[in-house]
């Protein structure tokens, strides 16, 4: 794994494809939206849950940023709306799943609750359709800093903000009706993250949690790094975020997994046929990250509590 951020993704395209028709998918993962911060793209996350539907939704940590919102509250429309879309969702019959983060830590006190028809859950096992089972997390238990220095993470996320507002003038000033868009907070975020939080050391530290679980892989959030591939014969998923790469993790109803972002899967061109048979995705010549297939369907299996 690089030691340095591709320099290439300073510089970043906004792509909205429109959705003529609802896509639909079988499972859908989404974390660290970090509704409640100027950051969050609400009108982007918007926009991609009304042209997708699934059986179940998995909110895996940092949904809303609870740590932002008690030291300076900020709560648009846009924002709101996120919320009430996924509330109709779990109103209308899809199965909701709220798995809290460092973010939104305040409600793992509220685990084995609800909020409308939305549940609280702990940690727990997803099984695909073809009977793959992965232990879906947000993560935050398996970072050093986030453990044992969490007024670092505080720090972080206070100076992150003044990045993204300082950003956001920039683009208004310099960029405004551009395409390219300059993304320095999100640049700047992925390289410090990459070397302050060892992401490579991160993983490794998932995929033994998988194995001490018996799983074929696992699902989780936190470090705002989209990934979906194969580390030593553990599928390793990360949904991304939706502050900078506005991605999100789904499950098709033939049980292959994708990232998708925006409405528009993450990379473009089909590489080979996966296990099964099933396709693997190249991503972006921009992006370093190897996107690959990965088999799986729904059934839940509640493990025990991992030993951090």
């Amino acid at each position: 794994m690089s030691a340095v951020a591709d320099r290439s993704s300073i510089l970043d395209a906004p792509r909205v494809v429109p959705v003529k028709a609802p896509t639909r998918y079988r499972t859908l993962w989404l974390s660290d939206l970090h509704l409640g911060t100027p950051g969050c793209e609400a009108e982007a996350l918007l926009a991609f849950l009304q042209g997708a539907t699934a059986e179940r939704i998995y909110l895996v940590g940092d949904i809303v940023d609870l740590w932002r919102l008690r030291a300076r509250p900020y709560w648009p429309q846009a924002h709101a709306d996120v919320l009430a879309c996924l509330l109709r969702l779990a109103r209308d019959g899809t199965a909701v799943l709220y798995l809290p983060g460092n973010h939104d830590d305040v409600l793992r006190g509220r685990i084995g609750t609800r909020f409308g028809r939305v549940a609280v859950v702990d940690d727990l096992v997803h099984t695909t359709a073809d009977g793959r089972r992965f232990l879906v997390l947000h993560g935050d238990g398996f970072d050093v800093v986030s453990q044992h220095a969490n007024w670092l993470w505080h720090l972080g996320a206070r100076v992150y903000s003044v990045l993204q507002r300082a950003n956001q003038l920039v683009n208004d000033a310099v960029f405004s009706g551009a395409r390219r868009r300059l993304r320095v907070s999100g640049f700047l975020k992925h390289t410090l993250k990459r070397s302050v939080n060892m992401i490579g050391r991160y993983e490794a530290k998932l995929v033994r949690e998988a194995r001490r679980h018996g799983v074929d892989g696992i699902i989780c959030g936190h470090i705002h790094r989209a990934e979906l591939r194969d580390i030593a014969g553990i599928t390793y998923g990360n949904s991304g975020d939706w502050v900078e790469s506005c991605t999100a993790l789904v499950e098709h109803h033939d049980g292959n997994l994708a990232l998708v972002g925006r409405g528009h899967p993450v990379g473009q061109r089909p590489v080979t046929a996966g296990r099964h048979g099933q396709t693997v995705l190249q991503p972006n010549p921009r992006d370093s990250t190897m996107i690959e297939q990965a088999g799986c369907g729904a059934s839940i299996a509640k493990p025990g509590r991992a030993a951090r």
